[in-house]
C-alpha cells in the first residue's frame, strides 16, 4: 500500500498522548489537557509525560542549569550569523559525551530539557553582543528562560502566558519532528542523536515555522475599530486569514481554547492580549458570514503569536521557544520507543525508468 507522506498510516502504539481532531481533544497519558495544564507546573507536567507520575521524582528542572564548560565553549565559538536552530542542534549534539551517555536515559532527558533554553539564551545574547546572563536556580523553568534572554525578572502575567503555551505544546502525537526522533533512536542510536534529528526537522517552515503571519495580521489592526475592514478586505482578496484552520482539528483546537482562557484571565494586564481576544471573536464571526460551512476555528498559532508578541519576543525566537516545549515530547517518545523497539523500515516503490531490461 502506498500513502504519500505516510498520511493516516499508523506506525506507532503510544501511551504518551492522543490527538482526536474530529472532536477537538488532546490528552496527555489519557488525561485531557484542560485538566492538567491549569494544575501542574511545566516541571510537573514534563515529569508526567516522561513517567506517568504527577509527582516530580526528578525534582525540578533547576538543579542542572549549569552548562558544561565545553558546551559553553562550543556555543561561544559559533559565528553570530549561525541561526538559533542550527546553534541549538550543534550544542545538543555536543552532549554526546561518554559521561553523559553513561547516565540513565530518563536523566539525560531532564538534562537536555533543562539545557535547551540556556543554549538558546546564550547564543541569542552572543548574536546581539549582549553580556551572558547566568541561570537563576530560584526561578521556574519558564521564568528563568525569560530572565536569561532579557536580563529582567519577568512579570507574573508574562510567565503565566508563556508557560501555558509551553505546557500545551510539549506533545502532539506523531508529528514530523517526533517521528524523526523515534526513527533515529529506533536504530539504537542515542538520545542526543534523536533530539538533533528532531531539531533539524522542527527547523523546517512546514513544521515549526514561526507564526509571524499572525503577528503581521494583528499589527494591521492597531486597534479594535479597524478589525472588520482589514479582515473583510483580506477575504475579498482571497488572502488566508493567518491563525485560523488546522490540518488535524476539525473543531476548536483544545490548545487554543486554553490559551484564550489564559489571555482572558490576564485581561487588562496586557493591551496586546486584549486586542487578540477581541479580534478573534470578530474574525470568527466574519469567517462564518463569508465562508459558511467551512468551520474555520482558531488554531494554536493565533494565541501563540499573541503571547509571544505580548512578552516582546522577537520572531527569531518563536521556533526555538516551541522547541523548548517540544523537547519534552521528543525525549518521552524516545524513551518509549526503546521500551519495545523495532527499527522503522518502510518500503519505497521505484518509479524511474528501467534502462536495462535484459534479465540477469
Amino acid at each position: 500500500m502506498y500513502q504519500r507522506g505516510l498520511k493516516d498510516i499508523v506506525a506507532v502504539h503510544t501511551s504518551i498522548a492522543s490527538v482526536e481532531g474530529d472532536i477537538g481533544e488532546l490528552r496527555y497519558r489519557g488525561v485531557k489537557v484542560d485538566k492538567l495544564v491549569p494544575n501542574l507546573s511545566f516541571e510537573e507536567l514534563a515529569n508526567f509525560l516522561w513517567t506517568g507520575n504527577q509527582i516530580n521524582s526528578y525534582n525540578s528542572l533547576n538543579e542542572s542549569r549549569e552548562l558544561p564548560d565545553y558546551i559553553k565553549s562550543v556555543i561561544d565559538s559559533l559565528p553570530k550569523e549561525i541561526a538559533l536552530m542550527d546553534a541549538m542542534r550543534t550544542a545538543i549534539s555536543s552532549y554526546a559525551h561518554k559521561d553523559f551517555k553513561e547516565k540513565q536515559i530518563e536523566e539525560q532527558a531532564v538534562i537536555l530539557t533543562t539545557a535547551l533554553p540556556i543554549i538558546i539564551a546564550r547564543h541569542y545574547r552572543n548574536q546581539h553582543n549582549l553580556p551572558i546572563i547566568e541561570a537563576d536556580p530560584y526561578l521556574s523553568h519558564t521564568a528563568n528562560y525569560l530572565w536569561m534572554l532579557n536580563g529582567e525578572v519577568p512579570s507574573d502575567a508574562q510567565v503565566e502566558a508563556l508557560e501555558t503555551y509551553l505546557k500545551l505544546t510539549m506533545e502532539h502525537g506523531l508529528n514530523a519532528s517526533t517521528f524523526a526522533a523515534r526513527v533515529t533512536i529506533s536504530t539504537e542510536s542515542d538520545l542526543t542523536a534523536a533530539v538533533t534529528s528532531a531539531l533539524g526537522t522542527m527547523k523546517g517552515p512546514l513544521h515549526g515555522g514561526a507564526p509571524s503571519g499572525v503577528i503581521d495580521l494583528l499589527n494591521e489592526f492597531k486597534d479594535p475599530s479597524t478589525i472588520r475592514s482589514v479582515v473583510e478586505k483580506k477575504i475579498t482578496n482571497g488572502d488566508r486569514i493567518m491563525g485560523f484552520g488546522h490540518r488535524v482539528y476539525k473543531t476548536e483546537d483544545p490548545r487554543s481554547v486554553l490559551l484564550r482562557e489564559k489571555c482572558l484571565s490576564l485581561q487588562g494586564k496586557d493591551s496586546w492580549l486584549d486586542l487578540a481576544t477581541i479580534a478573534e471573536k470578530e474574525i470568527i464571526n466574519l469567517l462564518a458570514e463569508h465562508k459558511p460551512g467551512r468551520k474555520l476555528y482558531t488554531n494554536v498559532e493565533y494565541y501563540a503569536a499573541a503571547i509571544m508578541r505580548s512578552i516582546n519576543m522577537p520572531a527569531e525566537l518563536f521556533t526555538p521557544t516551541f522547541s523548548v516545549a517540544r523537547m519534552v515530547g521528543w525525549t518521552a517518545h524516545s524513551i518509549e520507543q526503546l521500551e519495545d523497539n523495532t527499527i522503522f523500515r518502510p518500503q519505497s516503490i521505484y518509479v524511474g525508468e528501467i534502462k536495462d531490461k535484459s534479465r540477469i
